[in-house]
């Protein structure tokens, strides 16, 4: 945060992006995305630069404009697959375990670019609840940064995008919420060059607040 920034504010409802905001993947993604940029004669750190908030296939797009779509699918299942199978490495983000059970009686949902068996997956390796409300990728048709799916968490929660806040750690995933017109927090050291409303080093830095009303103040620590 900046001292600009706000040190709490309210909302009714969450959405939360899966990995870099409550599970660090990093090394699962790390290790699948340097295999396919190396098969496909691209520089992996360069591809690393875009990896992240998006579905595999949005990526690809991203990397070979020029590939035909349905390799880009194609490709995506595989990756799906592998990313699926390797959990080692997988983490809660610092503060996670707190925040979700802080969470659990209050309105939020999962809105993830993860499919439903990787995100079941990441989840139980980070030994986190799985939330009751969850958008994955079976559910839009369009990857982030598009906001179908922070719109359809709030939907599916029955609160205005208005009274949403979403917690993301990738430009896409910030992009994404901005769009749907949600406030954001920014979740680690990805989060904090794509100036989301508010920063956290991690969840270790958020505390939240219900009231009985049903409003929750979010209180935010200095990143």
């Amino acid at each position: 945060m900046t001292a600009t920034t706000p040190a709490s504010f309210t909302a009714r409802a969450l959405l939360l992006d899966m990995d870099g905001t409550l599970v660090n993947s990093d090394a699962v993604v790390e290790r699948c995305w340097r295999r396919w940029a190396e098969r496909h004669g691209l520089d992996p750190d360069e591809a690393l630069k875009v990896v992240h908030g998006r579905q595999g296939y949005a990526t690809m797009a991203v990397l070979l404009p020029d590939r035909p779509m349905a390799e880009n699918h194609a490709d995506n299942r595989v990756m799906l697959a592998e990313e699926t199978a390797d959990l080692d490495g997988v983490v809660p983000v610092p503060g996670a375990p707190a925040f979700m059970a802080a969470l659990a009686d209050l309105p939020h949902a999962l809105v993830t670019s993860a499919d439903r068996a990787l995100s079941e997956a990441r989840m139980g390796a980070a030994g986190l609840p799985m939330p009751e409300t969850r958008i994955t990728a079976e559910s839009v048709g369009a990857s982030k940064p598009d906001p179908e799916g922070f719109l359809k968490g709030a939907a599916a929660l029955g609160f205005e995008p208005a009274d949403c806040v979403v917690f993301e750690d990738s430009e896409a995933g910030i992009r994404a919420g901005r769009a749907a017109g949600m406030r954001v927090v920014g979740v680690g050291p990805r989060a904090a060059a794509f100036a989301p409303d508010v920063h956290v080093a991690d969840l270790a830095g958020v505390r939240i607040e219900s009231a009985a009303d049903g409003s929750l103040t979010l209180h935010f620590a200095r990143a």
